[in-house]
């Protein structure tokens, strides 16, 4: 077997246009070389191959037995070579067949994937997504083996490795249930400090966070009465009890079961993005999913 390290490609190119013309001129007009460029290449192939490869004969020249067990095989490689090498085709969505995989937390799949889902029904319908628990410390390795195509994560924090793309500011606001005798208006920060709150914690069992944080400034304290490790599960507890929480304003605004104030003190927001690894970010399909969950999160 021939050492393929070793061997032009250009010389392959060449040999295919012999086999197909029998004619050195001919060949090297097709190829937009001069004949001894050609006669060269050729001289250079009957070496590699150890075969005369095109023999004269009395209506030009004739191609041995190797060069027509040759003419197939090669034109076949040269195609597949050439559609590997090509310009990857434009994504069409409607006949699209993907299986979408992204990390996301609870608060991300309901303020990312959720705003995005009906058009991507609409738009290719042929696609399926799956959206996967994010755990922050295996993003990047799950990016580089394929296991993700996204992850939703805020900028703060997100792992070292991946193109990002902001997606949108998010910030605190005051939230419990529809009725709330606390909430009836905008709370004092002593009155804020003696209702009962909930946090979440992503790791479960903090009671402590960025609000906590902006009362330590302040010499303060609240009361937190429950820690859990997801927003959905705040939703619920917010409506059935007396507890408030310091919610994504995203995810509190238009919920029936909710009031919703500014909370008396400032609290950091923070921004999220989309991270994906280098090796999706020219394929057309990734780039278009990407196009869409931006335009479905972004303000218009």
């Amino acid at each position: 077997m021939h050492d393929l390290r070793r061997l032009d490609l250009n010389l392959l190119v060449t040999l295919d246009a012999l086999l197909a013309e029998h004619n050195v001129t001919r060949a090297a007009q097709r190829l937009h070389l001069s004949q001894p460029s050609v006669s060269v290449q050729l001289a250079r192939l009957r070496a590699l191959l150890d075969d005369p490869l095109l023999l004269p004969g009395p209506r030009g020249m004739r191609p041995t037995a190797r060069a027509d067990a040759l003419r197939e095989p090669l034109r076949a490689a040269l195609e597949t070579l050439g559609r590997a090498i090509a310009p990857p085709a434009p994504f069409d969505p409607t006949s699209a067949r993907q299986t979408w995989q992204v990390a996301a937390t609870d608060y991300g799949a309901t303020t990312i994937v959720l705003p995005v889902l009906a058009r991507l029904r609409t738009a290719a319908p042929g696609t399926r997504l799956a959206v996967r628990e994010m755990v922050p410390q295996h993003i990047t390795r799950q990016a580089e083996a394929g296991r993700i195509d996204l992850a939703f994560h805020t900028v703060e924090g997100a792992p070292e490795g991946l193109r990002q793309r902001i997606l949108f500011d998010e910030r605190y606001v005051l939230a419990g249930r529809a009725g709330h005798p606390g909430l009836k208006r905008r709370p004092t920060l002593a009155q804020f400090c003696r209702l009962d709150h909930v946090i979440v914690s992503p790791y479960g069992g903090g009671f402590h966070g960025p609000t906590d944080a902006a009362l330590d400034t302040l010499g303060l304290k609240r009361n937190v009465a429950l820690s859990v490790p997801h927003f959905l599960f705040v939703l619920s507890a917010l409506a059935s009890t007396d507890l408030v929480a310091m919610l994504p304003a995203r995810l509190a605004h238009g919920h029936p079961a909710l009031r919703v104030v500014a909370a008396p003190l400032a609290v950091p927001g923070y921004q999220m993005a989309m991270l994906w690894h280098e090796r999706v970010h020219r394929d057309p399909a990734h780039q278009w999913l990407r196009a869409q969950i931006l335009s479905a999160v972004q303000p218009r």
